[in-house]
């Protein structure tokens, strides 16, 4: 576990003390119902229970079928999962590695709760969790992913590896809900095939060790959403779809690697436990504690875009201004923000070649970080910046890049 005592954030200038600086836990079911409100909002009609079952591409859009319905429209994105139908009909790569383990997680009633050890737990047999909350359990069982995932899980099976994995005789007296997962690493190797794009579960999976497998997908979400919109309403750069899959797929091969680097050091034996000692040591420093967090959290996530300022490809600091208001509400709209700390009239002159696309602010936050001017796309990563007075011609180099071509 790691300390939040030992977290040092001096080394990052650019980390603002705000809500999106503290993490936190939610449901998934908030988070669906949040995103399904909003999507409504704007019009969107979701469709469930209705399975892609095929779908042709050509120039000008796709034809997708889905039971006895079909849809028309000039892109589709499969974000279904983990076992992409849209994946596999597309003919997308799927490359990576088989697991090593079936893990499990449950809510049961245990007649003996004392047996086992609160929170996680390293077993000669493979890893136990206790909690948080009772009869909450998780289970990771290096049975080399030997269980069929299509056979219901019961109290009995359960209890059987349950008891194995943690050297217990506990007994489980009833079993409320079950479910299973594998650690099986795998990532396509481009998310376009023509007018077929791939995000989320579909375009990378790896066991959840580490819970970063939704964050990512709504990275991607994120990232493919606001060039996705760009190329519809046609000012978008010939290339910016494709910068998606070059700006995401490196975010998607670390999450993998990440979870991959966890699974080896839990293996029951002897060099794996070894190295989980070195690591564990390392947690326990200040310097490594605020490494972990810094990865785990984004904080040193960043896209490879042009330009040297060391704010550029990384998610804007969510800056307080001196109103008490905040960056990310600016950003709400879905257009691109230039921000000015320094009310320069030729950076609102600027602005307006890309009305509609970019939206000019001049404000004052209360800790400007030393910056004097921000470009931030829509999704919330910084395109441009400079600490002192901006270079007009670099800054509008950068707009046309992303932004296309003046209005």
């Amino acid at each position: 576990m790691l300390d939040a005592n030992k977290i040092n954030f001096s080394g990052q200038k650019y980390l603002v003390d705000g809500p999106s600086s503290s993490g936190g836990i939610v449901s998934l079911e908030g988070i669906e119902e949040v995103l399904a409100e909003r999507a409504e909002k704007f019009g969107v009609e979701i469709k469930r229970g209705m399975p892609v079952t095929g779908f042709g591409q050509s120039e000008d859009g796709v034809t997708v079928q889905a039971g006895e319905e079909s849809f028309q429209g000039r892109w589709l994105i499969g974000c279904d999962g983990g076992r992409s139908t849209v994946r596999k009909l597309a003919g997308f790569e799927f490359e990576g590695t088989d697991p090593e383990f079936t893990g499990y997680s449950a809510w049961v009633d245990i007649a003996d709760p004392e047996k086992l050890n609160p929170g996680f737990n390293l077993t000669p047999n493979g890893m136990y969790i206790s909690g948080p909350g009772p009869g909450r359990i998780g289970l990771i069982d290096f049975d080399g992913a030997t269980f069929d995932r299509t056979q219901e899980i019961t109290l009995q099976s359960l209890q059987t590896i349950l008891r194995r994995v943690s050297g217990t005789d506990v007994t489980l007296s009833t079993l409320h809900v079950a479910t299973s997962y594998t650690d099986r690493a795998r990532q396509a190797t481009t998310y376009r095939k023509g007018r077929v794009l791939l995000a989320g579960d579909a375009a990378h999976i790896h066991s959840p060790l580490g819970g970063q497998g939704l964050n990512t997908g709504l990275g991607d979400a994120m990232n493919l959403g606001w060039k996705l919109a760009a190329t519809i309403k046609g000012w978008a750069p010939d290339n910016l779809l494709d910068t998606y899959t070059e700006e995401r797929h490196p975010i998607g091969a670390w999450a993998v690697n990440w979870t991959r680097s966890q699974v080896a050091i839990m293996r029951p034996e002897p060099h794996a436990r070894a190295i989980a000692g070195v690591i564990r040591d390392l947690i326990n420093t200040k310097d490594g504690t605020s490494y972990f967090i810094e990865k785990i959290s984004g904080i040193l996530q960043r896209y490879d875009l042009p330009g040297d300022h060391p704010l550029i490809g990384r998610s804007a600091p969510d800056l307080e201004f001196e109103d008490g208001s905040r960056l990310g509400p600016l950003l709400h709209d879905g257009t691109g923000l230039l921000l000015d700390f320094a009310a320069n009239k030729e950076l609102s002159t600027l602005s307006r070649k890309w009305a509609g696309r970019v939206k000019y602010v001049a404000a004052r936050p209360k800790d400007s970080k030393d910056l004097t001017a921000l470009l931030i796309r829509p999704d919330g990563f910084v395109a441009w910046a400079t600490d002192s007075d901006p270079n007009l011609t670099t800054l509008e180099e950068t707009m046309q890049r992303w932004s296309g071509n003046p209005v």
